[in-house]
């Protein structure tokens, strides 16, 4: 089983500038997926790693850290705007991986740099899971939902000032309702079919969820680079980080 890791690093970002290259414990916030990816590489052999990114300011960081990632892609600048999705990123640089190494992957391994949490172990049991799955196009990690949409988060009613519950349902407890889960962006594991069928987005009716027994959360506020930072720096974390 032939097995792709994309990194996709856009260069720009609005609301944390230069966010995949910045210092998070005194190493470029980039290097914590590399290093997960080329451990990944070293269990599972048949693996390339990929960068993407339209930044040659990335791709020069990526070059200092690392002898083991292809860096000879450029994202295109039409896959490179705020509008531009994810999804149509990864294939290309898929197109551009199978083309230039001669392989034709079976899985493709999306790691997201704004969501490090992650270990070698989570990759495995995910990609074991999608592959014990043979009507399962991809799987992608999750953490427990600090909010659940049938008890307690409300939207408003359509044509209204009144709100309503987001969910409908008749629980009385948070415990006794579904329980629901926030997509933590970490990393998205797809089968070689998803992209030859065209589809647009993650989550489709054959997806599959990979629940983080630890914390994991993604980068989206500054604020949220010192809180990170926090944890790692004081041991904080509820699992071995490869730091």
């Amino acid at each position: 089983m032939k097995n792709l890791i994309t990194i996709c690093a856009r260069g720009g970002s609005k609301g944390i500038p230069g966010k995949n290259i910045k210092e998070l414990n005194k190493k470029p916030l980039i290097y914590y997926t590399i290093r997960v990816a080329e451990l990944f590489a070293e269990r599972n052999p048949d693996t390339d790693i990929f960068l993407s990114t339209d930044s040659s300011e990335i791709e020069d960081k990526v070059n200092a850290i690392s002898k083991k990632v292809y860096t000879n892609y450029k994202r295109p600048d039409y896959l490179a705007t705020d509008s531009s999705g994810k999804i149509d990123a990864i294939k290309d640089v898929l197109n551009f991986a199978e083309k230039f190494t001669k392989k034709e992957y079976d899985f493709i391994i999306d790691l997201d740099v704004t969501s490090p949490l992650r270990t070698v172990e989570d990759l495995e049991k995910a990609k074991s899971k999608l592959k014990g799955n043979m009507d399962a196009l991809n799987i992608f990690s999750v953490s427990p939902a600090n909010r659940n949409p049938y008890f307690n988060m409300v939207e408003a009613k359509k044509n209204s000032e009144f709100v309503e519950l987001s969910k409908k349902g008749e629980f009385l407890t948070r415990q006794s309702a579904p329980e629901v889960y926030d997509m933590n962006a970490s990393f998205y594991i797809y089968r070689s079919n998803f992209f030859k069928e065209g589809y647009s987005t993650a989550i489709t009716d054959k997806s599959l969820i990979y629940k983080m027994s630890h914390v994991c959360f993604d980068l989206d506020h500054p604020l949220d680079f010192y809180f990170m930072e926090f944890l790692i720096q004081n041991n904080h974390l509820d699992f071995e980080f490869v730091v």
